[in-house]
């Protein structure tokens, strides 16, 4: 956040969603009782550095990196905040002092600040625990807010995938090998994650729509959500109609999976290097702009997402729940969670970044792989990400209104581009052993992890392609670092140590 909003937020005072707290060599105590009553309402911000009237005292400079630490360690423990929960945090310099911002977003669930349940009221923290009205209505509100949380009584374990339940269990362990969650059985995984909760109105438990949504048997999500699927389009050639097509109606893991797919099938992924490693550019983008459209999507809305590929861009459009109307700037935008378990889940294995942080990486991505054009994200009651594929101006050369020769001719060569594209080259080359040779290393350390994982598991955690990987494995098997027991399917790796 730019520091004349940080400014304008504290000349709002204290209200609702804001709060100051002088903190300046300690937290205080009541502060998270404040983060668990933000979660329960709308959300907001927390300032440390500002006492009770607003005037800025600011944060004790030692102190800054421990005050954050302990945070972060604090709402993920949850004999402290439960559930736990992701927090953002920045520090802002205002008149030479230092003012730490905690964003808090309006959660999905109910939380609890230890053992207790507080609400916002105005500028005070309320302790509604043994208020069973007030708790009633709460959880009323926050199954109303947030579709993934509607309980479907009927739904049972046999109606969801088994199997995919074990995969995701070994990518989180190989993702996070500390994760208490692969040591689960699969009902406590769910009733972890919050897949499996209790209806106040019906005096039901059930699992919810979110779990339907991630491990549902395809049948079983039909016959619920009838109107569930993800069109997938490629519109070059022909526009009245398309090129391609793949209608996606099963499980969102596995949805993520098919339309990275479709992705990779028709985009180009161009080579960059990031310091001294390659990257891929077209993961770094639509890996984001996939698991948007899956993770922040309006369930309860009929309207079907699209996945849309062009000439000289890429649309997507969800259905969604809007918290802002227009396009948004990725410089003072506040994250919102629309779906937060699903989105935890994807966090979990790998699929998606950190609320806001996938949103900064489109933008940060974007113009290197679109050759100076900016995405665009556009909140309305259907969200759409715009992802353009050729820089602006040179939308007629792609479109054939000029043919493949005339462009060649009547395209200026820069040669400060041409200087860079033969630099580039000659990095590349030094480069390309090191490269090899952490691609290498990250290798044989998941196999260490998880003997059993696959190419298509190591493309996707390493982040380069399948053939990279095949190319790979075949070289450290040729040097003896490696070997193979057992057939292709259903065989394991060895390290030779």
């Amino acid at each position: 956040m730019k520091k004349e909003e940080v400014i304008k937020i504290i000349k709002t005072g204290e209200c609702i969603n804001i709060e100051f707290k002088e903190s300046r060599n300690g937290l205080n105590k009541d502060i998270y009782q404040t983060i668990c009553a933000f979660l329960n309402r709308n959300g907001g911000h927390i300032f440390l550095g500002i006492n009770d009237k607003g005037k800025i005292i600011g944060v004790n400079r030692e102190k800054i990196a421990k005050l954050k630490k302990e945070i972060v360690t604090s709402v993920n423990n949850p004999q402290k905040i439960n559930p736990p929960v992701y927090l953002s945090i920045n520090d802002t310099e205002l008149d030479e002092k230092i003012v730490i911002d905690i964003y808090v977003p309006e959660s999905s669930q109910v939380h609890r600040c230890n053992g207790k349940i507080y609400d916002r009221n105005e500028d005070g923290d309320i302790d509604i625990t043994n208020h069973s009205d007030t708790v009633a209505v709460l959880y009323e509100r926050k199954q109303a807010n947030f579709s993934e949380n509607k309980v479907l009584p009927y739904l049972t374990i046999n109606d969801l995938r088994i199997d995919l339940m074990e995969k995701v269990k070994k990518i989180i362990k190989v993702k996070n090998p500390n994760s208490v969650l692969p040591a689960l059985d699969n009902f406590e995984m769910l009733k972890s994650l919050g897949f499996y909760q209790r209806d106040i109105l019906m005096g039901k438990d059930g699992f919810t729509l979110a779990a339907l949504l991630l491990f549902g048997k395809d049948e079983v999500i039909f016959s619920n959500i009838s109107y569930y699927k993800t069109d997938a389009i490629l519109r070059r050639d022909n526009v009245d109609r398309y090129d391609d097509r793949e209608i996606v109606m099963t499980n969102l893991i596995d949805s993520f999976d098919i339309l990275m797919q479709f992705i990779a099938k028709h985009l180009s992924d161009p080579f960059y290097l990031e310091g001294v490693t390659r990257i891929s550019l077209r993961s770094k983008i639509f890996r984001e702009v996939i698991s948007n459209i899956l993770i922040h999507r309006e369930y309860l809305n009929p309207y079907p997402a699209k996945l849309i590929i062009e000439k000289t861009r890429v649309i997507t459009e969800n259905a969604n729940k809007p918290h802002g109307f227009g396009q948004i700037n990725p410089k003072d935008f506040s994250p919102f969670p629309k779906n937060p378990k699903i989105a935890r889940l994807f966090r979990e294995i790998g699929s998606a970044d950190e609320l806001g942080s996938g949103v900064r990486n489109i933008f940060k991505y974007t113009p290197i792989y679109s050759k100076g054009a900016q995405p665009q994200f556009i909140e309305k009651d259907i969200f759409k990400i715009i992802i353009p594929l050729v820089p602006k101006g040179l939308e007629d050369i792609v479109s054939g209104k000029y043919s493949e020769k005339d462009t060649t001719k009547d395209t200026t060569k820069d040669p400060a581009k041409d200087v860079m594209e033969k630099t580039t080259q000659k990095t590349t080359q030094k480069t390309t052993q090191k490269t090899t040779q952490k691609t290498t290393q990250k290798i044989l350390e998941y196999i260490r992890k998880n003997p059993y994982i696959t190419r298509k598991e190591l493309a996707e955690f390493i982040g380069i392609t399948e053939d990279g990987i095949k190319y790979n494995l075949k070289m450290l098997k040729e040097k003896g670092k490696i070997k193979r027991i057992g057939p292709d399917k259903g065989g394991h790796w060895e390290v030779v140590e």
